[in-house]
């Protein structure tokens, strides 16, 4: 009797224990010596936020030991140990008493780790989702963060470290279904370490941009970079490396490298992973997608065709639609030679509208004559261009180069050399040659004389103007407002010609400003600092002064002054004159006591809160005669490759890809009545499960709360219904594609006929770009206490 309570109290104990360890592992996050996981075991970060253990990929019978996020329902796996060695279901996971991370299948002992120490270890797995083996003392000893596998996570490196002989590259699956290594890789570019590249196999795919401080290597929108993504770009001589982190705690984002070769960047949104960037965007950005000395174009589909002068290298390939072989020359270049048959050149044919080759070589000569000497006289020179004064060249093969359609104005112009033989030149006599060269001298000739004239004319003109004393300047003999705002053609011819504005020195603004004392400060905006301003005869003005690390340059000041003094608006603070003097860029307005809309919007002190009647009249007065739409007439979309906004306000067509129309403006109209209706500001919005204040009020529109946006300073529901009404125009204002968006002169008739029946809103821009906030708070507990950055500026309680 008693050998069989000897017999079962310790099998009674074995099971107890198992049983034990079972049912606690889901909250802790270390295997210690003497533990292991099996297959149904798991253990999980301290936070909640990750869980490492065995999982079998979808319709598969093998398993994994692999890190995976904790409470996303879909299984999304960022890290596998033993991707190129499957187990399965009696595999284990210990450490041995060599104090290496192990996994038992039968009797076979796959290492995990292979690191020398002589006391005990454990392994802990982190909130970051890094698995960290540590000694006695803390030591790290190994990190799964330095064997990295598809996925690239906050804090994670991408490059290499010489001294340890570490390389942080990552690989793709081989399928969704298949953790195995796949056929393509990221890594940090080893030759040109300042750049990543995405291998298939040994040849490229794809590579990025050169980093440069606050580049965007990974080409993502606007908004993604300002709210989400902050990279860092370390290097030195015994490592370089890319990094990054989130800029908000509760967001959860991921970048990897999918089994086709893509690098995507996610964000879980609460239900589902959204794609917020992905590269390559499409075929013609593939390296060499059309081989070489060839051109890609995407729309309506990828396609491929030889340069000019140029054919298949391989003809039967080509036709297949197979284009790896690229193209050669149809004629050889003469290269060096003064002359060839009949007394023709090598020369140059513009290509417009392209997107230019891949590994341009700068060089820095000062005119496009000398770029052109350059090329020419190389024998290896393919092409160049010479954009803002800045010349580039190519040699060798030309790869990548892309043609954009005949209405996209984003490309540029590419000088392809050629052969006089393809040029069409060969026929040209040296008489010919000696009448070009008469006509070309002699338009230069007339250039410099008309070019001299014009510059003393601008002297002049200047002289007569630099120097004005702002401290005695009239305030009563600027220009005044135009009456009739609606005469908009009338006012526009009557305005075509340029508008004197005075030139004040820098002396005198200094004077009124008391050296631009901090005293005098008003604020600060997006391009640099504004002060207060004190006249002699005691008038007072506003001076801005343009910050020299702002972006804002010669040609944005100059369209600020002359766009502002032609309009000269009443709902416009009014351009008294500017300053130009060598770095000093100011511009001079009048001073407007009753600060700005944004303390009376987002201001805590409840003293300055408009009533639901004055907010309308400001908003109607808005829209009456809102944004550059307005002021230009545009109705045809334009694109631009120098964004100017606050980003926030602009429309997505516009901040992500430089596509501007009236319903640009539309966007932007929409955002701030929004921001009137709350009180609330579009930007730094972080109250809710979404990123801004778009998502959170469409969120409310769906859930049918649209009320629950309203400030609560107004609590009167009379006027519910029409505040419905206007959260309905305002929706309709930001939805994500233009072509949805009303006119300006529709959104009028909307606000001013209750009678007019508005359409059901679509999604907003930007509104699928959320946090992971649980729930939407009361607006009637938060009140924000930061400014918009929205500078609208009001002189009266009334629009004006």
């Amino acid at each position: 009797m008693i050998s069989k309570t000897q017999f079962v109290y310790p099998v009674l104990l074995l099971m107890f224990s198992s049983h034990i360890f079972k049912y606690s592992n889901a909250v802790v996050d270390t295997i210690s010596p003497g533990q292991q996981l099996n297959i149904s075991q798991t253990i999980v970060s301290a936070g909640q936020m990750f869980e490492l253990g065995f999982f079998p990929p979808t319709n598969s019978t093998n398993y994994y030991m692999g890190i995976w996020y904790k409470n996303i329902p879909e299984k999304t796996v960022v890290w596998i140990a033993n991707r190129d060695y499957p187990v399965t279901g009696s595999a284990v996971l210990s450490i041995s008493v060599d104090s290496n991370l192990v996994i038992r299948h039968g009797r076979i002992v796959y290492m995990v780790t292979d690191i020398v120490t002589n006391g005990n270890v454990t392994a802990t797995l982190l909130d970051s989702g890094n698995l960290v083996v540590r000694d006695e003392k803390s030591n790290t000893l190994w990190q799964s963060f330095d064997f990295p596998c598809n996925t690239f996570l906050p804090g994670m490196r991408l490059g290499y470290e010489n001294r340890n002989g570490k390389n942080w590259s990552y690989v793709s699956w081989k399928s969704d279904d298949d953790p195995s290594p796949g056929n393509f890789t990221m890594k940090l570019d080893s030759e040109q370490g300042n750049r990543i590249l995405i291998l298939n196999g040994d040849d490229e795919y794809w590579r990025s941009k050169l980093w440069e401080e606050d580049s965007n290597v990974f080409e993502s929108p606007q908004e993604v970079r300002l709210n989400m993504f902050n990279f860092s770009f370390v290097s030195n001589l015994s490592m370089a490396y890319l990094t990054y982190n989130l800029y908000r705690e509760d967001l959860i984002s991921r970048l990897m490298i999918d089994s086709n070769g893509r690098l995507r960047q996610f964000s879980w949104s609460g239900n589902e992973w959204d794609v917020l960037n992905s590269q390559p965007r499409n075929a013609c950005d593939v390296f060499a997608y059309c081989g070489g000395n060839s051109s890609c174009t995407e729309v309506p589909s990828p396609n491929c065709s030889c340069l000019p002068g140029f054919k298949p290298n391989s003809p039967e390939y080509w036709n297949k639609a197979n284009y790896k072989f690229g193209c050669s020359r149809i004629s050889s270049l003469q290269c060096g030679n003064d002359t060839n048959i009949k007394g023709a050149e090598d020369g140059f044919r513009m290509l417009s509208k392209v997107v230019l080759p891949k590994d341009p070589l700068p060089l820095h000569v000062q005119t496009l004559s000398d770029c052109r000497s350059s090329c020419l006289n190389n024998c290896s020179c393919a092409g160049f261009s010479y954009i803002n004064q800045s010349c580039s060249i190519w040699i060798g093969e030309l790869r990548n180069l892309q043609q954009l359609s005949a209405d996209d104005i984003s490309g540029t112009d590419f000088f392809l050399k050629l052969p006089a033989a393809d040029l069409g030149t060969g026929e040209r006599t040296s008489s010919k040659r000696k009448q070009l060269i008469i006509i070309i001298s002699v338009t230069i000739s007339a250039s410099i004389l008309a070019s001299a004239l014009f510059i003393w004319k601008v002297k002049m003109k200047m002289h007569k103007r630099t120097g004005e004393d702002l401290l005695s300047f009239d305030l009563s003999i600027s220009p005044e407002p135009t009456k009739n705002e609606q005469s908009g053609v009338k006012q526009r011819q009557k305005h075509k010609k340029e508008v004197e504005i005075p030139i004040f020195s820098f002396s005198s603004v200094s004077a009124a400003t008391n050296n631009f004392s901090l005293s005098n400060k008003l604020g600060e905006g997006g391009f640099g600092p504004v002060y207060k301003g004190k006249l002699l005869k005691g008038n007072e003005v506003a001076v801005k002064r343009l910050s020299r690390k702002s972006g804002q340059g010669w040609n944005e000041l100059k369209n600020e002054a002359v766009l502002i003094a032609k309009l000269q608006h009443k709902n416009l603070v009014k351009l008294l004159g500017c300053c130009i003097e060598g770095d000093e860029k100011i511009l001079v307005y009048e001073y407007l006591p009753n600060k700005s809309l944004d303390l009376f919007l987002f201001g805590t002190n409840n003293i300055f809160a408009l009533a639901w009647g004055t907010r309308i009249r400001i908003v109607d007065g808005i829209a009456q005669d809102f944004g550059m739409a307005r002021s230009f007439g545009g109705t045809e979309p334009r694109a631009t490759d120098r964004i100017v906004g606050t980003y926030g306000y602009m429309a997505p067509e516009y901040a992500l890809e430089g596509v501007f129309s009236v319903k640009s403006d539309v966007f932007s109209f929409g955002v701030l009545l929004l921001e009137i209706l709350s009180g609330m500001k579009n930007t730094g919005f972080y109250q809710s499960s979404s990123l801004n204040l778009l998502g959170y009020a469409w969120d409310l529109w769906i859930s049918s709360r649209p009320l629950e946006l309203m400030d609560i300073v107004m609590k009167d529901s009379s006027c519910a219904n029409a505040a419905i009404r206007y959260i309905n125009i305002a929706l309709l204002c930001v939805q994500e594609h233009a072509a949805d968006r009303p006119t300006m002169s529709e959104v009028v008739l909307m606000l001013s006929n209750e009678l007019t029946c508005l359409p059901s809103p679509k999604r907003p821009a930007f509104s699928n770009v959320r946090s992971m906030v649980d729930s939407i708070p009361n607006p009637s507990h938060w009140k924000p206490e930061t400014c918009s950055e929205n500078e609208l500026t009001i002189s009266a309680m009334d629009a004006r």
